[in-house]
């Protein structure tokens, strides 16, 4: 009886969960099980809210300044190219909107439940968390954007409803978030899988940092002076989270192996930083392509790379002759956490003398973050089985850290309790606020002309922190978004610097590994290559027999930075401050005439 009751449940959660993709606002889920006689207890709201979950987790920060180079589907580079626009922009970001329905659809039936109360309001505040989080996506995107609090009918009039004003949606995820945050358990068993109070006070300090700078950073809106409520409740989540005393930086002496653990084990369960995870076992059949971080299709750019300190906390960027520093140099007494994010002089995929060497037609800098180290945790697509942070506790640090220099209330015992948190644990020197404001770092300050005031050099700091931290985590885009970095986003990011053609030493041991050639036809510089490994080593050419020129260059013919043709036949030109958002395609703008363009869209 009581496996017949699950499937019965599991199997309404399912088709409740289901829509059509075409009018998912207006279908009514068809079922023989009423929802009026579904929502009876909190177990029932629970079995529903389970079909929240998915694999909402990122490991690489493609279409921003941290990728050297990525596909020619890449958003940022066809906006850059100047073709996006209505007619052009496709659904994606706008065709999730089933997700809302199936949140909203058990908010409108809550209201049934009877008997645990708590229970009941945590499984409310579950729903409320995921459909803040939806729209926090949506705020990030378009801006303006229409707030649905119910499940939508074929004949229900709001289904033609224009946007609502970016303040109104704003507030309304501080509301949702509140109630979440007042409502749900603080815990799940202790495995820290599902939504909990917890991940939603690292949710509303993300959210709060991100809407409080956007405004900040963005006089377009007209709410600048409306910045400071939002940064508040960033710092407020923060500390709550801070003084609940379940997490803190995971570190047990050893150092770049601890960050590294974050990102390339099998479990997280019991990992003290991890707020929330995606677990991936392959008994329970679900995997992850983490994998495809390491020479599949992107590099890490040579932007982010230069932004890592010097072991000693001097900037690489102020050291003689950084721009033209060879590969293997460039690793040289940097911070640790470096060689954790892009694969490193001597690095092995086996974990033997097989040396990995990298694709100078990617950039060279190849992403090691997230990739399995274990050869047993990569088993092929959709089957490497290392767990997967959404939230974890360093982001909540540098958030905390952040809202309070733009609100001018940073102090040196708050950098200590955040920032330098994160360089205790990889043996990286304390930032002093007294020498950063001071004397701030002029690369970062020409990198970001927007900011300014007392705390410009710690600010500076901070970013270039966030950097390197959170590389590769899917952050980045938006963090340059909410700065109103123009510059950062228009870059054509580069690879790593080639000081002439021919033979190049990856591994560390004087021993060419590459070589760069000028076309097959073209090789003299082979000759300077020894002879034991001359026609051995793995040769990239700039062009092909033909002539024809391949995807990548030197920018000074026969050296240089390698770049990319993409990038030098396509200018690319950021046009603020429309292209901090996206139009809406044309397609549902004709369905729905009330929706309007924005920002020049």
């Amino acid at each position: 009886m009581k496996k017949t009751s699950l499937y019965i449940a599991l199997s309404a959660a399912a088709v409740f969960a289901a829509s059509c993709k075409k009018d998912f606002l207006q279908k009514y889920p068809k079922t023989e099980i009423s929802p009026d006689a579904y929502f009876n207890t909190a177990k029932d709201l629970e079995t529903f809210a389970n079909t929240f979950y998915d694999k909402d987790y990122s490991y690489d920060d493609t279409n921003s300044d941290n990728v050297s180079y990525y596909s020619s589907s890449g958003e940022l580079d066809a906006l850059l190219e100047g073709n996006i626009d209505p007619t052009t922009v496709g659904k994606t970001g706008w065709d999730d909107w089933k997700k809302l329905r199936t949140y909203n659809f058990l908010l409108d039936y809550a209201h049934r439940a009877s008997g645990d109360t708590v229970g009941i309001n945590h499984n409310i505040g579950v729903a409320r968390f995921f459909r803040a989080k939806f729209y926090i996506a949506k705020l990030a995107r378009y801006s303006d954007v229409t707030w649905y609090s119910h499940v939508m009918t074929n004949v229900d009039s709001a289904l033609y409803l224009p946007r609502d004003p970016r303040a109104k949606v704003a507030d309304s995820i501080m509301a949702d978030l509140n109630y979440a945050i007042s409502n749900l358990k603080p815990e799940d068993n202790g495995n820290r899988t599902r939504v909990n109070k917890w991940t939603a006070l690292a949710l509303m300090a993300r959210f709060g940092l991100f809407e409080g700078t956007f405004r900040k950073y963005h006089s377009e809106l007209g709410l600048t002076d409306k910045a400071a409520p939002f940064l508040n409740a960033a710092v407020d989540a923060a500390q709550q989270l801070i003084a609940g005393g379940k997490f803190k930086i995971y570190s047990t002496g050893k150092g770049a192996a601890d960050y590294r653990a974050l990102f390339s084990s099998p479990t997280l369960n019991g990992n003290p930083e991890i707020i929330q995870w995606f677990d991936c076992q392959q008994s329970l059949s679900v995997g992850n392509n983490s994998h495809t971080v390491l020479g599949w299709s992107w590099s890490v750019s040579n932007s982010l790379v230069e932004s890592y300190l010097m072991t000693d906390g001097t900037p690489f960027t102020s050291q003689p002759g950084y721009k033209t520093k060879g590969f293997v140099d460039v690793f040289a007494n940097r911070d640790p956490r470096l060689a954790e994010t892009v694969a490193y002089p001597g690095y092995s995929i086996t974990n033997d003398n097989r040396l990995y060497y990298a694709k100078p037609n990617l950039g060279g800098y190849d992403q090691l973050k997230f990739y399995p180290r274990d050869p047993a945790l990569r088993q092929g697509w959709d089957a490497n089985y290392t767990g997967m942070p959404m939230f974890r506790y360093a982001e909540v640090l540098l958030n905390l850290a952040e809202a309070k220099a733009e609100l001018g209330s940073l102090t040196q015992q708050d950098v200590d309790n955040t920032i330098n948190q994160l360089r205790d644990r990889v043996g990286m020197p304390k930032l002093i606020m007294g020498t950063a404001n001071g004397a701030p770092d002029q690369v970062m300050a020409n990198a970001y002309p927007e900011v300014s005031g007392a705390n410009k050099g710690v600010i500076l700091e901070i970013r270039r922190e966030r950097r390197v931290e959170l590389a590769c985590e899917g952050l980045r885009l938006n963090d340059l978004n909410r700065w109103a970095a123009a510059g950062r986003i228009q870059d054509a990011q580069q690879g790593m610097y080639v000081p002439a053609l021919g033979g190049i030493d990856m591994s560390g041991d004087g021993i060419p590994d590459i070589a760069i050639l000028a076309s097959p036809t073209d090789t003299a510089e082979m000759n300077t290559v020894p002879l034991s490994v001359r026609y051995t080593i793995s040769r990239f050419y700039l062009k092909d027999a033909s002539g024809k020129e391949t995807n990548y260059y030197l920018d000074n013919g026969r050296s240089g930075r390698i770049s990319f043709t993409r990038y030098r036949d396509n200018p690319r030109k950021f046009v603020a401050p429309k292209y901090f958002y996206r139009p809406i395609s044309l397609q549902e703008t004709v369905l729905n005439p009330n929706l309007k363009q924005i920002f020049g869209w």
